[in-house]
């Protein structure tokens, strides 16, 4: 039985550059290198975002991960989609920063397949959140350092892309703001 999302993802060669589009599952089932990003916001408090997946979603269902996560789409920015996704997911409207990028590729016991070239952004946020419960089954702020000691004692609970990116983000010398603590 063939899955239809109706949504196509941008298809990239490995210096991010634009070989066409394809259907998400699709893509996600032949592991087809995609343009992806993530959101990682920070609060007043230096505290981080995270959200629990809805548990149906078609991978990595109820693994905590950063703020928001997605895919832009054919002839989007992956600003405007980090800015758009958020938005849908979270309810929350603000500036995010582009701070890095990294490729990785995850295969799922249901046979997905995530082969990523992920944009990753960081903003502050600290008003209330509006998560849309079809992408999100839960969220908290959390001290950066309790994510850090988490993540070594129960890596299970986040999903693969977060566990790499979190600690790309801890490293990078101008990547948290001034308010947070650089390396907790």
């Amino acid at each position: 039985m063939k899955m239809i999302t109706g949504e196509d993802v941008v298809v990239v060669n490995s210096n991010d550059e634009e070989l066409g589009s394809m259907e998400k599952l699709q893509a996600h089932r032949e592991g087809v290198l995609h343009r992806a990003f993530s959101v990682f916001l920070l609060n007043a408090l230096g505290e981080m975002l995270l959200q629990k997946r809805a548990p149906g979603k078609y991978h990595s269902p109820d693994l905590w991960t950063n703020a928001c996560c997605s895919h832009p789409r054919p002839g989007e920015t992956t600003d405007a989609a980090a800015k758009r996704r958020l938005q849908e997911e979270m309810g929350i409207v603000c500036d995010i920063e582009k701070k890095f990028s990294f490729v990785y590729r995850a295969d799922f016991e249901n046979g997905l397949t995530e082969h990523e070239y992920d944009h990753v952004f960081l903003g502050q946020y600290s008003d209330d959140v509006m998560a849309n419960p079809e992408e999100v089954s839960d969220w908290k702020y959390m001290p950066l350092e309790e994510i850090r000691e988490d993540l070594k004692i129960h890596p299970e609970k986040y999903t693969y892309w977060f566990r790499i990116a979190f600690p790309m983000i801890l490293q990078e010398p101008d990547a948290l703001p001034p308010s947070s603590p650089k390396k907790p």
